[in-house]
């Protein structure tokens, strides 16, 4: 089987999607915002059989644009880039199939690293994502993501 078939709950994922980004501190206090645009995409031909581009805005005018190229194997998705060494997988658990996790860590500082939780509403229209950023085994950022879905044609949006 291939990773559609044995990730399903990320195959909805498929497509472009807009949100905002939101940071806070350990105590709370927002440090940072910026909106998105996500291309989540599962290329039929090429060597990455799940590829996600992250395009940031932030309303001073930076932008930033990430690109997670990734393979697949044991029913994971698996990143190892310069900045990011991680994976993706559904949780089993969940009856309602809404839940992927995530695990990874910055390259270059073994003393941080994340775990998302992404959520996605039943429709498939809308997902919100969690991370906790957790350095030397202590909280030191959370970032709450609420995002929609613009178009399942990232096609038309790739570049």
């Amino acid at each position: 089987m291939g990773i559609r078939e044995d990730m399903p709950v990320l195959a909805r994922h498929e497509g472009v999607w807009d949100g905002v980004y939101i940071y806070y501190n350990a105590a709370g206090v927002k440090i940072d915002e910026h909106q998105s645009r996500l291309l989540c995409r599962f290329p039929a031909q090429g060597p990455h059989p799940y590829h996600q581009t992250n395009f940031y805005t932030w309303a001073d005018g930076r932008t930033e644009v990430r690109d997670f190229p990734a393979r697949y194997a044991d029913k994971r998705v698996w990143w190892d880039n310069e900045l990011i060494k991680g994976w993706a997988a559904e949780v089993a658990l969940d009856e309602y199939r809404r839940t992927v996790m995530l695990y990874w860590q910055r390259q270059g500082d073994p003393s941080l690293y994340l775990y998302e939780m992404i959520q996605m509403s039943d429709d498939g229209q809308n997902r919100c994502r969690t991370w906790h950023w957790i350095r030397n085994g202590q909280l030191e950022t959370r970032t709450a993501i609420q995002e929609r879905l613009v178009s399942r044609d990232w096609q038309s949006y790739d570049k």
